[in-house]
């Protein structure tokens, strides 16, 4: 039995899927047992739990060989580190009192850094507490920068017609489709090819800056100039406080892409096969970006 925290998500839920199509038992658990309905059809079991209750996710743990964890995003937290370190800590508890045996998590690169890196310093946190658990064997996956971020700038391209955030445009850093980061996940699991406490980055498929990705999104949308502009941080902080962020939690992500440009979030390992992943951007740009593009044109 494999358990799959955050099942309707980006990643939980390619985990769960990945995992259903190599046999194997999955239990899914999410808040909105409805939004697990599909997973359910395909054979996962159900299990309805917040990530904050440490006793439901024991049971949801209770005779699994592997789960996959994660923390949820909380992007509209008064206080994004404060609302982490609660479901950190319940995971924590739940994963030592079910003495489950193997764990991956969704970390991100730069998790080293105990400070200075905004809400990835939570991450740092959780590889911290469940390295004091004993008995348990834990990949902590790193991926980098997410390619679904650039999700966000839609509204901007549509009504400004440019894409704009706090990091150098010039910049070049690895970038991921989560879809990846999900099957890197699932293998893992199967595969329980880790010992001890481990970590792993995932590269993506290339290095890019955001002048380059701003260009191929650009090409699949008929924008084919489509250019990124880097914004002052106050800037960036106001845009995201009327996007719903608290002014705590908006100014943490500023903190984040100023790590990005001092290079703090510099990947530790060296390109290679096994941390490169396959979905380039251009392929991210013409299966997920366009289609989302259009679908809020066309409700707009």
């Amino acid at each position: 039995m494999y358990v799959v925290l955050g099942a309707t998500g980006n990643t939980g839920s390619v985990v769960a899927r990945k995992l259903l199509e190599k046999g194997a038992r999955v239990r899914v658990v999410g808040r909105d047992a409805g939004r697990l309905a599909s997973l359910t059809q395909l054979g996962a079991e159900p299990f309805t739990a917040d990530a904050n209750d440490a006793a439901a996710l024991t049971k949801a743990f209770a005779e699994a060989e592997a789960a996959y964890l994660l923390l949820p995003p909380q992007m509209t937290a008064l206080d994004f580190l404060a609302v982490g370190e609660k479901t950190s800590d319940a995971i924590t508890e739940a994963v030592k009192t079910s003495g489950i045996p193997h764990a991956v998590l969704l970390s991100s690169i730069g998790a080293q850094h105990e400070s200075k890196t905004g809400p990835i310093v939570g991450l740092h946190r959780f590889e911290e507490k469940l390295n004091q658990v004993s008995g348990l064997t834990a990949l902590y996956l790193r991926p980098a920068f997410f390619m679904e971020n650039f999700l966000m700038m839609i509204g901007m391209i549509q009504s400004m017609g440019f894409m704009g955030g706090g990091i150098k445009s010039d910049l070049k850093m690895p970038m991921i489709a989560t879809r990846d980061i999900g099957e890197a996940a699932a293998e893992a699991l199967l595969g329980k090819d880790f010992q001890d406490k481990t970590t792993k980055e995932l590269l993506g498929q290339r290095d890019l800056t955001h002048e380059e990705a701003a260009l191929a999104l650009g090409a699949e949308i008929g924008k084919p100039k489509l250019s990124y502009q880097r914004f002052p941080g106050f800037m960036v902080e106001q845009a995201m406080k009327h996007m719903g962020m608290s002014g705590k939690t908006a100014a943490m992500m500023t903190e984040m892409n100023e790590a990005a440009n001092d290079g703090l979030l510099d990947p530790l390992e060296t390109r290679s096969p096994s941390n490169t992943t396959p979905t380039s951007i251009e392929t991210f740009a013409k299966e997920v970006f366009a289609p989302a593009f259009r679908a809020k044109a066309a409700t707009a």
